[in-house]
């Protein structure tokens, strides 16, 4: 398997393809809703390959100058349970460091948030997010 820091299109479209896969079709999420207005050439994404095909990816893109967000941390089904969304967050936080970020946050699903806490975060239970498809919790964690 390889991690890459997906800068050029085609690694980008890889990333694509695993939101596609497992979200958008797993959960009927039309891809106006899946890719939003985060989604753009400057959108930096953490990719992994297995052999030819990406299986697992992250988002991260700047809220402000000291803090980025993470998301759309996503692990084809059939490659769950391998220690790749853990790996794809950690790669995006020392991307985010060396970027000059000091703070990462997420926004967790609510049954993803002990997966997080594991890494670090921290919940603000305050923060509830009430989706179309999921409900999520800000999460965040010093870099």
């Amino acid at each position: 398997m390889e991690i890459i820091r997906a800068t050029k299109t085609a690694e980008q479209a890889g990333a694509y393809y695993v939101r596609i896969q497992a979200m958008a079709r797993k959960h009927q999420i039309p891809l106006n809703v899946e890719f939003d207005e985060h989604d753009t050439p400057e959108t930096k994404y953490i990719v992994v390959i297995d052999n030819y095909l990406p299986i697992a990816t992250c988002r991260l893109y700047a809220i402000n100058d000291e803090q980025v967000m993470l998301g759309r941390i996503v692990v084809l089904p059939e490659y769950r349970l391998q220690g790749l969304g853990t790996l794809v967050v950690k790669e995006a936080e020392k991307w985010a460091k060396e970027l000059g970020y000091h703070t990462a946050i997420v926004e967790s699903r609510d049954n993803k948030v002990h997966f997080y806490e594991t890494m670090g975060y921290v919940p603000d239970y305050s923060q509830k997010i009430i989706g179309d498809t999921f409900t999520c919790y800000r999460m965040e964690k010093e870099l």
